[in-house]
């Protein structure tokens, strides 16, 4: 007879593999702009049962979970020799979060950790927390992850354990698995978060799309979208940050806003995804917008629809932070194809699908949010106007 620890181990085995060998599914009547799938790509049950469970059956003998899992979402992605990579984020039951690797062949199924997490050499200032991480495959010939370092304040009041200094970290890589820690970016702002590195050069210069704020949590004074020039990677400085996305009063962005993944060159410009947050009775709502900006000038916004791009839906809203949608992954392939890889909830991942002449169109001919109901309405009547015309 089989003991307690075989049994929930194949039953366990079996279950993870059939979820890993699970066929997505477009979703239908999408709305045009993109598509969105059946199933979530990665939650916590996707975390290898090695990372989870002791093999021992001596000192597991009932195959309990010693070390759990509570979500994985905010990931990172790309195309690398014709296979798929998201570097999620991976939170523990003790909310420590780290980065780990998963691979598929398809872009929209099939994702398998790799056996070991990322290993993510610190500095001198010991990171508290990693997290959020935007790959970047830069024309410099590495590919760069540039995340959230969190740590304790340390001018926080005595007893004060929530206060919190959140920087960008710098790693690069040439594999996905051996990374080179640089020195964090400096800037003149108190915090940064969501700081995206550009793929190319500028002026010379590594450009950076930054989020300067005053709190951890707050963005105070910080506008919204900044951008900055740096000198050199290793040491990244920025001594000056201009706002090219700014946040507005009674929009979808009007708490803050960051950039999602490096943006998309297209021939007719640089296609952004970014996130916005306002606030609600219920709290605070993150959705997904898109804007477009010049090939020369990646810092000149060209076109800004108005309104949120994607937006939580269904079991989408609920989750440990629920009504919450992030995006920090995109994937732009040489065929015109598109995924955009966005989690909810900071729970678990998704994918989108859609083209970059889906995205383009959608950039170029959806109005501006011109700011008042009056004004939204006319743009509205204008085109029931057109319509009932071509009925």
């Amino acid at each position: 007879m089989s003991t307690i620890f075989e049994q929930r181990k194949q039953a366990l085995t079996e279950r993870y593999e059939a979820l890993i060998g699970r066929t997505n599914e477009k979703l239908p009547y999408g709305n045009g702009i993109y598509d969105r799938y059946k199933y979530p790509l990665l939650t916590a049950e996707h975390a290898p049962l090695i990372w989870r469970y002791d093999f021992n059956e001596e000192s597991n003998p009932y195959f309990a979970e010693r070390i759990g899992v509570n979500g994985v979402f905010n990931p990172g992605a790309i195309e690398l020799n014709g296979k798929f990579y998201i570097i999620a984020r991976v939170e523990g039951n003790d909310r420590k979060s780290f980065f780990a690797v998963a691979e598929s062949s398809s872009g929209v199924d099939g994702f398998r950790f790799w056996d070991h997490p990322v290993v993510l050499p610190e500095t001198a200032d010991l990171d508290i927390n990693v997290y959020d991480m935007r790959l970047v495959q830069h024309e410099d010939g590495w590919i760069y992850g540039l995340f959230c370092t969190e740590r304790k304040d340390p001018e926080a009041a005595p007893g004060d354990l929530s206060s919190a200094v959140a920087q960008c970290g710098i790693a690069r890589t040439k594999d996905l698995k051996t990374w080179e820690r640089l020195a964090d970016l400096k800037t003149g702002s108190a915090q940064q978060r969501n700081v995206v590195l550009h793929p190319e050069f500028v002026d010379g210069k590594y450009a950076f799309y930054t989020r300067p704020q005053d709190g951890f949590i707050a963005a105070g004074s910080g506008g919204g979208i900044g951008w900055g020039l740096s000198e050199q990677i290793e040491n990244a400085v920025i001594t000056r940050e201009t706002i090219i996305d700014q946040r507005y009063y009674h929009t979808i962005k009007e708490v803050k806003n960051g950039q999602g993944p490096a943006p998309i060159k297209t021939p007719l410009g640089w296609l952004h995804i970014a996130h916005g947050v306002r606030n609600t009775a219920a709290g605070l709502r993150y959705v997904l917008y898109a804007f477009l900006s010049d090939l020369a000038e990646p810092n000149r916004v060209t076109h800004a629809p108005g309104g949120h791009f994607i937006a939580p839906d269904g079991e989408e809203r609920v989750g440990d932070v629920s009504n919450v949608v992030f995006c920090n992954g995109v994937i732009a392939r040489d065929n015109g194809e598109v995924f955009i890889y966005y989690a909810s909830s900071d729970t678990r991942i998704h994918v989108a699908a859609t083209t970059v002449d889906q995205l383009l169109d959608y950039v170029m001919n959806t109005p501006e949010d011109p700011l008042r109901s009056y004004a939204c309405v006319q743009h509205r009547i204008a085109m029931i106007d057109r319509n009932l015309q071509l009925k």
